[in-house]
């Protein structure tokens, strides 16, 4: 007698998404977690970007007036994350909020491409020197 057949799939585990995909991503996490030290004071926040970026090994590329290119947002500092040989560099913004007490952190999005552009500019102009 054979065995009965059964129509039911038999569900398998998702591949896990290529290596590009998942460095935006934990270098997100990482910067997040990071930002639970800031201490609200508005006064801090280029001493603790500074710190923070040197802490997870991104660099701090400039921090400017955020002028209504990011919702909720006075200031931004552009860092530079993932230098190593085996990652693709890629710029993320830190925004101190309107109120001068909490951070976020933000991916280039089609409002902030051009200063995503002007960041990767930044890079080669520093790596030139």
């Amino acid at each position: 007698m054979a065995a009965p057949q059964s129509s039911m799939d038999i569900a398998l585990p998702a591949p896990p998404p290529p290596a590009g995909e998942t460095a935006i991503p934990m270098a997100l996490l990482e910067l997040e977690l990071s930002l639970d030290r800031f201490s609200g004071k508005k006064e801090d926040f280029v001493g603790f970007t500074h710190k923070v970026a040197d802490d997870i090994g991104a660099e701090l590329l400039f921090i400017l007036p955020a002028s209504g290119l990011v919702d909720d947002c006075a200031t931004i500092a552009a860092v530079r994350h993932g230098q190593a040989e085996d990652k693709t560099p890629i710029i993320l913004f830190i925004c101190l909020a309107q109120d001068g007490t909490t951070l976020r952190v933000e991916q280039p999005s089609e409002r902030t491409a051009g200063l995503r552009s002007f960041a990767e500019s930044f890079v080669g102009v520093l790596e030139r020197m």
